[in-house]
């Protein structure tokens, strides 16, 4: 007689939808999966002491190497400043007609500042962490978040001196003063949310850290840092958009509002239209534009 051998039917592997049934029904989910919207805010809000802890750990080891430590805090962008006064205010003369032009030049100089190294220190916010990113599980945006908290904490260690320098130059302390409040709240979230975005894309394209400084400078230029937007504006006949574009510029929108709080001759009628609007809309705009665009990336941070 024949023996027939009979060859047991190959097993066929379990559908996708039957393992993600199974795993659901065993209280499984995907590992580092993106949370919704609102329990992601849930999550970053539990921890915001770690936010602020991690932005003065990095503010305290930014300057742990050199000899005068803390001080180039305030010492960049006062040296920033002494270069534009030289180059712009002396020999190209855009001090002439500008009351106040030391306090004017000082006070962007530092606001401008502020949003620069927040920008430049979020396109390094995950592409330069990977170690933590990759070792703990809490929710991504709180590093670009901490970096811009960071460059606050730093802004506000700076403004004693913008305050002396003020003084110094006769511009007298009026309740004007209080408008710095909101007007820099508006602006850090402004720069979060620009931070975030450019987090995000750094995380892809680590390149993008060496593009933004060419950016940045670009943007420096067009925002009344060195020399006022009010008065190229009104004689220089420029293009309506052209002089729209100026005026709405986030960054100039925030420069003359702290010009506007901190420097008496500095008066409204030197704002642009519907300046405290626009600042609210761009703070907005960037802060829950980029945080939505960051957390749709979530769970692709630190793989690859």
């Amino acid at each position: 007689m024949s023996q027939v051998l009979h060859t047991p039917p190959p097993t066929q592997a379990p559908a996708d939808d039957d393992l993600a049934a199974l795993a659901a029904r065993h209280g499984l989910s995907v590992s580092g999966a993106r949370p919704s919207l609102p329990e992601y805010v849930r999550q970053l809000w539990a921890r915001r002491h770690f936010i602020t802890a991690f932005a003065t750990a990095k503010l305290t080891a930014q300057y742990s190497q050199a000899k005068l430590g803390q001080v180039w805090q305030v010492m960049t962008p006062l040296l920033n400043a002494a270069v534009y006064y030289f180059i712009f205010g002396v020999l190209l003369g855009t001090k002439h007609n500008v009351p106040d032009y030391v306090p004017f030049l000082v006070t962007g100089v530092f606001i401008w500042t502020f949003t620069q190294s927040s920008i430049m220190a979020g396109t390094r916010a995950i592409s330069g962490n990977l170690g933590l990113v990759r070792a703990l599980h809490f929710p991504r945006a709180a590093l670009p978040i901490s970096f811009a908290l960071q460059q606050l904490q730093q802004l506000l260690f700076s403004m004693a001196a913008l305050v002396v320098i003020l003084l110094c130059f006769g511009v007298p302390v009026t309740a004007s003063w209080v408008l710095a409040v909101p007007a820099l709240v508006l602006q850090f979230t402004f720069n979060a949310g620009v931070s975030m975005v450019v987090a995000r894309m750094g995380a892809r394209t680590p390149d993008i850290a060496q593009l933004m400084p060419f950016v940045l400078r670009t943007w420096m230029y067009v925002s009344g840092v060195m020399w006022s937007i009010g008065k190229i504006t009104k004689t220089d006949h420029l293009p309506h958009l052209v002089t729209v574009l100026l005026q709405v510029n986030p960054a100039a929108v925030y420069i003359d509002l702290m010009r506007f709080a901190l420097i008496d001759s500095f008066h409204a009628h030197q704002l642009p239209p519907h300046v405290w609007l626009a600042a609210a809309g761009w703070a907005l705009l960037a802060g829950a534009g980029g945080f939505t665009y960051f957390w749709k990336a979530e769970e692709t941070y630190g793989r690859g």
